[in-house]
This record gives C-alpha cells, sequence and structure tokens, in this order.
C-alpha cells in the first residue's frame, strides 16, 4: 500500500513514516520543502503524480499561542491546506486521515467529549482546525478525521523532554487546571492504521483515561524514579496569549481497541528511550 503522509518532519510525521516503512508500506514523504500544501496547484500535481491509497494529512500550523497574532497564515496551513489536499484525494480516489484536535472543543463539559458532540473552540488554532475538518468532510469522500491530544513522542521537544530538562531545579509548578489525555504519538500512529479498516468518519485516537499537567508530570517521575519537587499551580500563574481549554478529555471508542491507558503508553515510551532521556536532559 502506497502512503503518502504531509508534515512527514514534525512530531507525528516522522514517527508515523518510520513506523509504516518498517511495516513494508511505500511512504511518500512531504513536507513544506517538497510539497506546499497550501498551493492548490501544487497540491493537486503532486497527489495525482504520486497517486497514493492513503494520506495521511499531519502538517498543520500547531503553534497555538502564536496563532493568535497570526490568524492568516493559520488558516492558510490548517484550513486552505486541509481544503487542497481534500480536493486532491478525492480526485485520485485517495483515503484521507486528517489529524485534528482537542482544541475544537471549549472544555465547558464535564464528562468525555464523543466524536459527535458539537465542537466550540476557544483560540484560533481549534478554531481553525475546525474549518479544516469541515473542509474535509465538504470535499473528499473517504475521509477519517482523528483527534487527537497532548501528544509527545521521539522526534522534537514535548511535554516529557520539557519535564526532564527540568528535573534539576529546586522547583517544578505545574498546571493542575487542565485536562486532557496524553497521547505517545505511537500509540496514535497504532490507531490510525487499525482506523483504515473502519467506517470513514470522525475518531477520537488519544491515550485512554485521563491526567492534568501536573498528574502527567508526576507518573513521569515516578516510572523513572526520579525525585523531583514538582509543585501544583493554576493556569493563570502561567499566562498564555491563547486560551486553553479546562477540560479537553475525549472518549475513545474502547470497544475498538485503538489505544491503551496513557500510564501504559507512557512506560512503554519511557522504558525504550530511558537511556537516552537520562544522557541528554
Amino acid at each position: 500500500m502506497k502512503i503518502l503522509v504531509t508534515g512527514a518532519k514534525g512530531l507525528l510525521g516522522q514517527d508515523l513514516c518510520s513506523y509504516f516503512e518498517k511495516k513494508g508500506y511505500e511512504v511518500i514523504r512531504t513536507d513544506f520543502e517538497n510539497l506546499d500544501v497550501c498551493c492548490e496547484k501544487m497540491t493537486k500535481k503532486f497527489i495525482l503524480q504520486c497517486n497514493p491509497m492513503v494520506i495521511v494529512h499531519c502538517a498543520a500550523y500547531t503553534n497555538v499561542d502564536r496563532a493568535e497574532d497570526e490568524i492568516n497564515q493559520a488558516r492558510k496551513i490548517n484550513v486552505i491546506g486541509a481544503r487542497n489536499v481534500a480536493k486532491a484525494a478525492k480526485e485520485t480516489g485517495a483515503v484521507m486521515v486528517y489529524i485534528s484536535t482537542d482544541y475544537v472543543f471549549d472544555g465547558a463539559k464535564n464528562s468525555p467529549y464523543l466524536p459527535n458532540d458539537k465542537p466550540n473552540p476557544i483560540n484560533v488554532y481549534g478554531k481553525t482546525k475546525l474549518e479544516g475538518e469541515l473542509e474535509v468532510q465538504k470535499y473528499c469522500e473517504k475521509f477519517y478525521i482523528v483527534r487527537t491530544s497532548w501528544l509527545y513522542g521521539y522526534s522534537g521537544r514535548n511535554f516529557v523532554s520539557t519535564m526532564l530538562s527540568l528535573k534539576n531545579r529546586d522547583e517544578i509548578k505545574v498546571v493542575n487546571n487542565q485536562r486532557g489525555c496524553p497521547t505517545w504519538t505511537m500509540e496514535l500512529t497504532y490507531g490510525i492504521e487499525k482506523l483504515l479498516n473502519l467506517p470513514y468518519g470522525i475518531y477520537h485516537i488519544c491515550g485512554q483515561n485521563s491526567a492534568t499537567w501536573y498528574e502527567f508530570a508526576l507518573e513521569i517521575f515516578k516510572q523513572l524514579n526520579i525525585n523531583a519537587n514538582i509543585k501544583p499551580c493554576l493556569d493563570k500563574d502561567f499566562p498564555r496569549k491563547a486560551k486553553r481549554p479546562s477540560y479537553s478529555v475525549m472518549a475513545n471508542k474502547e470497544k475498538l481497541n485503538l489505544t491503551r491507558d496513557w500510564r501504559l503508553a507512557l512506560s512503554d515510551y519511557l522504558r525504550l528511550y530511558k537511556n537516552n532521556f537520562i544522557d541528554n536532559y
């Protein structure tokens, strides 16, 4: 099977491409250098020439705070880019997997969000990703919209690597009034692979169960047996440009077995890369 991946140099893209290549799939890695998804003509020509069976659209504008000031750029990448890929996917007959986010929700719900819950994003990033979802549904016939959250992985800095880089501080303050689902990039990748055998539609693929950032940090250091002085705080102690939902827990369809409990996934991640983390941080 031939799979084209946009945003192949990103946190998810790198791990996803490596996994699918090891599984024997023909993977076409694309990033801005060889495919500008914001250009409709280039996107159409490139995808038609490659003729993939599946397109995993990872390319996105993901700087949540900067998006508040760079609205046009965020929309260009997250909305127009998604539209261009969706149109090309339809023309070539490819299945499109669009990676979306928990930030399409406002956090007002007090129980896990379901795929059919009404989105109501409270920041520019979430709004543009939701618009991207709508573009995919409008222009592509065979699609999976995959909402995920709190990603960490091998390639690039993330919450886990940030916490480990701070482990020797006298005190580490971590937000304890935002709750979500930590998700390892490989868990998401495994879920996407399973998804390709399921009906088209909107899915939530994230770590099972939930945590606050503070609880996430505690678990990281606990599993590595590192003594760190972690103190809970409120999000107001770390003012950010963009609002974040206080509750963005999403419900997976457990019977589909797309992901595991986030603690189990974290354990595998830390076990595989423990020595590297300790050496570098």
